[in-house]
């Protein structure tokens, strides 16, 4: 018996689809029995987890790690339910432990891990526990050598073909649980559609996972998983949690055309230049099937640090104010990030990109803007260089991961970076919360009429005289009308 689980993901325990369990379930049918536990929908994770290792006398517990807050809720759960079952092999899979796999192998609550896109590793490996085998030589692995403690890693996993894989078992969690109210629609659920991202962006942690391959479900099987949400669960509207979306222009178009009569909405990640090179045919065949929102990663407002960020093909920042005006002529609104204080010169890179915001909602003012703080994930890149340059490290062990410090810096907020002073933060904290005011999220059905109004009044003084400095009137204001939207904010 396999145990698969995703500790709870944010202070809310907000129930979001746990689609790479669902992934992982999928490739053990047949072969192996498996239980699905979310700690964001149990009270107690570990009386849950228990509770079905009691049950089913489960062998392997396999956990989904993200950094910060997962990864924070991760680690004491393993190390007291390998305390309670010290023959439970634990395995730790996703983004943190792909890329700081030595970190969580030093730790004794953690048997092995599986790195990258792992779906067919992690069967392997169970395979081979349950006497199939040796899981040792299996690419994507990493695992501490029995008889010497040294901590041996076979690479990343290749990504898989979508096409090739099973499709997911929805009976297997309470699928209304996680049926969501959102700017798309009343009843939104996920999907995931893709593996990977053809680019290197040099900030971007899927780059060390993927090496710059891409793999896609066909457009027929990506609509027929859609037609199951619509029919299964009532959904009108769909968020495909891809890093990249729109790869395939001849893709998207087909998708389009297939979905075209089902009155849904839908929202993907794109790059900007991808977008820009879709012809005007795909560009009516997607607003005319329902695509509502697009995230972009705008990045900066300096083409110097578009070059240090490795963006490839997205060379000027003029794109993102040409990708701005073309969406609003077909009714889209982007949601694009910054990523701001890059060094090696934080303070005029986060002026440049503040100025460059401005030019953005000019061009178009239903424009999402998400702030993030530029936070280094290992690379070769002339960032990461940088940044190592300026005095930072990774920490060396899960403790110091999940302190206070670490687990913001995790979060992309983290005042303690040794390049960025913590004024300019504050400075960037503070411009955010006069854009936000002056220009309420499209998102929000509640900010419109009087309170839009009192929001661009209070602001606008502020806004237009470029006076951001402790904005104590807004901050009141948010707590009063909750005007931020959280998931748009890297602070």
């Amino acid at each position: 018996m396999i145990i698969l689980y995703n500790p709870p993901s944010s202070a809310s325990r907000k129930p979001i689809l746990p689609m790479s369990l669902l992934a992982l379930g999928a490739v053990l049918e047949g072969a192996h029995d498996y239980a699905i536990v979310d700690g964001n929908v149990h009270a107690d994770p570990v009386a849950a987890l228990c509770r079905v290792v009691n049950e089913t006398h489960a062998q392997v517990l396999g956990v989904t790690v993200m950094p910060g807050p997962q990864l924070g809720q991760a680690v004491p759960t393993c190390r007291q339910i390998k305390a309670l079952y010290p023959d439970l092999k634990i395995v730790w899979g996703g983004y943190f432990p792909s890329q700081h796999y030595e970190v969580c192998l030093n730790a004794d609550c953690v048997d092995f891990v599986v790195r990258g896109y792992g779906e067919m590793v992690f069967r392997g490996l169970c395979d081979a526990l349950a006497g199939q085998g040796d899981p040792t030589t299996m690419p994507g692995l990493a695992y501490r050598r029995g008889d010497t403690g040294e901590i041996v890693s076979q690479g990343v996993a290749q990504l898989p073909d979508p096409d090739r894989l099973p499709r997911w078992s929805y009976d297997r969690i309470d699928v209304e649980r996680y049926v969501r109210r959102t700017f798309l629609g009343k009843r939104t659920l996920p999907h995931h559609s893709s593996y990977g991202c053809p680019f290197g962006c040099s900030f971007c942690a899927v780059v060390n996972m993927c090496a710059g391959r891409w793999a896609a479900e066909s457009p027929e099987r990506m609509a027929g998983a859609v037609l199951n949400l619509v029919r299964g669960w009532g959904a009108d509207s769909i968020e495909f949690d891809d890093n990249n979306f729109f790869v395939s222009e001849e893709r998207t178009a087909e998708f389009a055309e297939r979905i075209m009569d089902w009155s849904i909405h839908w929202w993907g990640e794109a790059r900007i230049d991808t977008l820009l090179r879709y012809d005007e045919r795909t560009w009516r065949l997607m607003q005319a099937c329902g695509l509502k929102m697009v995230f972009l990663g705008a990045e900066t407002g300096s083409d110097d640090t578009l070059k240090r960020m490795n963006k490839g093909g997205q060379a000027s920042t003029e794109q993102a104010l040409e990708i701005a005006r073309k969406m609003a002529c077909y009714g889209m609104v982007p949601e694009m990030s910054f990523v701001l204080g890059n060094p090696p010169d934080p303070e005029a890179d986060t002026k440049q990109t503040i100025s460059f915001i401005r030019r953005i909602k000019e061009a178009n003012p239903a424009t999402e803007v998400i702030l993030y703080l530029y936070t280094p994930v290992p690379s070769d890149g002339e960032l990461y260089r940088q940044a190592e340059a300026s005095g930072f490290g990774f920490p060396k062990t899960l403790d110091e991961w999940i302190s206070p410090q670490w687990a913001e810096f995790s979060q992309r907020r983290s005042a303690d970076l040794p390049w960025l002073p913590r004024r300019l933060v504050g400075h960037i904290h503070d411009f955010q919360q006069v854009l936000n005011a002056y220009y309420p999220t499209v998102t929000d059905p509640r900010l419109t009429g009087a309170r839009r109004f009192i929001l661009r009044g209070l602001s606008g003084w502020r806004y237009h005289r470029q006076v951001y400095g402790v904005p104590l009137e807004l901050r009141a204001l948010d707590r009063l009308l909750g005007y931020q939207r959280p998931e748009t904010s890297g602070f």
